[in-house]
């Protein structure tokens, strides 16, 4: 187990692993969050903290990890469902009031557990599947994408950002469940199939081609908020690499989401919606 210490007040749980990442780049982003002291574990590790038990350790929780994709499958990659009790778990700490920030890869994770996807608010695929009754074929991905991210909302996650910063990062074409989500942020990447290559494809050794592959438009939102039980959430679709990761504008992004999250004001915000949602 990969445990990272930072003295501070709060306490933040961060997960990893999955999909492949820079640790190094990881650890320097949160070694800027002077606010948090900062756990770090890796997955399949991880899945044993996220419970209401273990999770009341903690003020939020910052989600870079990949579970439920196995790509060592002869045809990858191989959905893995939650191993028994997880999913009770991980519901009871969301009705718990943890407050969760996703970060980019996130979005494909728990592919074999559709309400995940409700969660997080959209779903990336690695290969053709059905959400919400719907067929998606595989999602699209670009590596290195030089873009500019507009604030789309005063909100505390975009708190003393610039209303336009530029970031080089991957983005994605997948389903968003824009309906669900409040934007924060938007993208003037244009979200269509032939600015996309196909991540099936690239799983079978064909990088960077869509041959054959076609895919609905996108939505340029890359950033928003939500809830789930009493949790607040985030997600942030960027942080690829080392160097979106150092992304200044993105750090004090990461940082704003998790202080948010953590805040007594979004678990009352996520608490009063779910209430509402309820009735």
């Amino acid at each position: 187990m990969d445990i990272i210490h930072y003295g501070a007040r709060q306490k933040l749980l961060t997960t990893a692993r999955g999909h492949p990442y820079d640790r190094d780049a990881f650890h320097q982003l949160t070694a800027t969050l002077q606010d948090f002291d900062v756990t770090h574990v890796e997955q399949p590790v991880a899945q044993r903290l996220l419970n209401s038990t273990t999770a009341a350790g903690f003020d939020a929780l910052l989600c870079y990890d990949m579970p439920g994709v196995d790509f060592t499958t002869e045809d990858p990659p191989g959905l893995v469902p939650p191993p028994p009790g997880f999913i009770e778990n991980y519901l009871a700490m969301l009705e718990a009031g943890i407050g969760v920030v996703f970060m980019h890869h996130a979005l494909a994770a728990w592919p074999a557990w559709e309400t995940f996807a409700e969660i997080i608010g959209g779903r990336f695929h690695y290969r053709g599947a059905q959400l919400r009754g719907q067929h998606w074929p595989d999602s699209g991905y670009r590596h290195e994408v030089k873009h500019t991210v507009s604030v789309l909302a005063d909100h505390p996650v975009t708190s003393g950002l610039p209303r336009h910063f530029e970031m080089v990062d991957e983005l994605y074409l997948c389903p968003v469940l824009s309906e669900d989500v409040i934007p924060l942020l938007g993208s003037n990447y244009d979200f269509t199939a032939r600015h996309f290559y196909s991540a099936s494809q690239a799983l079978a050794g064909k990088m960077h081609s869509r041959s054959g592959w076609s895919h609905p438009d996108g939505s340029p939102l890359v950033g928003w908020v939500k809830h789930w039980g009493n949790s607040p959430i985030v997600y942030l679709q960027g942080g690829d690499d080392s160097k979106a990761l150092a992304n200044p504008h993105f750090q004090q992004l990461v940082h704003n989401a998790i202080a948010w999250v953590a805040s007594r004001a979004a678990k009352d915000w996520a608490r009063q919606r779910n209430q509402q949602a309820r009735r």
